[in-house]
């Protein structure tokens, strides 16, 4: 299995681990956890998910894209325009179980030091 920069999946996977694998990591993007969860409201345009979110239309449209690739959200054209909405319910299940385990664990994830919030600042630096 191989996962591109933006965190899509590239090639075929091996098993449903690899699956899994890529699933999440099309989730681990903030822009893209955005996305969905904006989309979890109702449909939008990218447009609209510029406007909402303040990103600009070039990073909201690659994110886009990957979430389409990845099937996990789907495009409905309309005239000139796309309405983007979730595919399955079933990933608003799964964000709300990340939210449970979350709280239960008292946001501890936060404190990895790979993956943590003061991980992104970088090795030494302290938020």
């Amino acid at each position: 299995m191989t996962i591109d920069s933006d965190g899509c999946l590239v090639s075929g996977t091996g098993s449903k681990l690899d699956a899994a694998v890529a699933l999440f990591h099309s989730l681990s993007d903030g822009t893209r956890l955005a996305i969905v969860r904006r989309l979890a409201d109702g449909e939008a345009r990218v447009a609209d998910l510029v406007g909402e979110l303040g990103m600009a239309q070039s990073t909201v449209s690659a994110h886009m894209a990957c979430l389409r690739d990845c099937g996990l959200v789907q495009g409905r054209p309309q005239g000139r325009q796309v309405f983007y909405s979730l595919t399955r319910p079933e990933l608003l299940d799964l964000l709300a179980s990340a939210e449970t385990l979350l709280a239960a664990t008292g946001n501890a994830v936060a404190l990895c030091p790979n993956y943590g919030t003061d991980a992104a600042a970088g090795p030494g630096v302290t938020a």
